[in-house]
């Protein structure tokens, strides 16, 4: 398919979407956006207009099932990831989704089963961006040798204090979110990147907020916790302690620290900054990042890429969407039974 014209259809076109997608396809020589279903026609419509797309579905399944398609790209909520992305592949069409990969690890392995029967196609879940940056750097850096032996990461997320007034958003409902939690999964999916996956989870959580009002003024109960404690063994050796939190206010920015036998990272997310020290170094120093190593966002461009079999898609795959489901799920069933829940599951 190097040099055929690859036909996109957006079902869900959303913030991110509208932001980074659309764009993104429209950069590219030899794609072109032939379709779109939002959750009504007229949204759908709106959004065709506007990026001079032309054809509007009135469903999904519809968009899926034409021959008009080659790729999915999909922009919904992780409650239809994996009914859109199962339909996407029963069809013959390339799949990206958007993050977080699917509602639980079971939902996320049944894609993986049916990615794996269709190897043909390309799947890409939509990659957490905010470490895009550095990710090359840190693993280049851990690789060499600069940390020797890791032996502690600490990762820290808060979010201000605590927010009992705003509405309910999607991310608050488990019926449209599943396991989920605030940016644990985003997190996490770094640090797999980095130093590979969790062995064994501990957590506790808490869900201070137990009720919002949606934007209709109906009341919804609360079970997505806005303060979660992680204490988890990593299959490389480390230990490592996550503070996901909704509740924090007047907190440090957040960051992960990366501690080892020779040597120390920190990742400060507040001035997107990486700074290290080696034994004898009197401080931290600021580590200066060269341009062939600095990453950014090209979700789109790697998509279509490994569609025309010029590269793998590493960003993300649907083997290490799978292990954030199971570590997002781990961390549910710790925080409910007390115990230390065991990985993969």
């Amino acid at each position: 398919m190097s040099n055929d014209t690859i036909r996109v259809g957006l079902i869900g076109a959303g913030a991110n979407t509208k932001l980074q997608h659309i764009p993104g396809f429209q950069a590219i020589d030899g794609v072109e956006i032939v379709s779109v279903a939002n959750r009504s026609r007229e949204s759908g419509q709106r959004i065709a207009d506007e990026y001079g797309i032309p054809t509007v579905y009135d469903n999904w399944t519809d968009l899926i099932e034409a021959p008009d398609t080659d790729a999915i790209c999909i922009g919904t909520w992780p409650y239809m990831h994996r009914s859109m992305v199962l339909a996407a592949l029963d069809n013959d069409k390339h799949v990206l989704t958007e993050a977080r990969m699917a509602m639980n690890a079971s939902e996320a392995h049944e894609m993986l089963d049916a990615s794996r029967e269709k190897s043909g196609l390309v799947t890409q879940i939509v990659p957490g961006p905010g470490t895009l940056w550095v990710d090359t750097t840190i693993k280049d850096l851990i690789a060499a040798g600069y940390l020797g032996d890791i032996l502690s990461v600490d990762l820290v997320s808060q979010d201000g204090f605590i927010d009992r007034d705003s509405s309910l958003h999607w991310r608050n409902n488990r019926d449209l979110s599943g396991f989920n939690t605030m940016q644990m999964g985003i997190w996490y999916e770094s640090i797999v990147r980095w130093i590979g996956p969790a062995t064994s989870v501990r957590a506790i959580t808490r869900v201070n907020v137990r009720s919002r009002n949606d934007e209709g003024g109906s009341r919804h109960q609360i079970a997505v916790p806005d303060l979660v404690e992680v204490i988890c063994e990593m299959a490389s050796g480390p230990v490592m302690h996550m503070r996901i939190s909704a509740i924090s206010g007047l907190a440090p920015a957040d960051a992960v620290w990366m501690f080892g036998t020779e040597g120390t990272l920190h990742l400060d997310a507040g001035d997107n900054g990486l700074y290290g020290g080696r034994k004898g170094d009197g401080e931290l120093s600021e580590m200066l990042i060269s341009a062939e190593k600095r990453g950014g966002w090209r979700v789109e461009e790697e998509f279509i890429s490994a569609i025309r079999g010029l590269e793998p898609v590493t960003h993300t795959n649907f083997e290490d969407g799978v292990r954030y489901m199971e570590f997002t799920e781990a961390v549910v069933r710790s925080s409910q039974s007390g115990e230390t829940v065991y990985l993969p599951l």
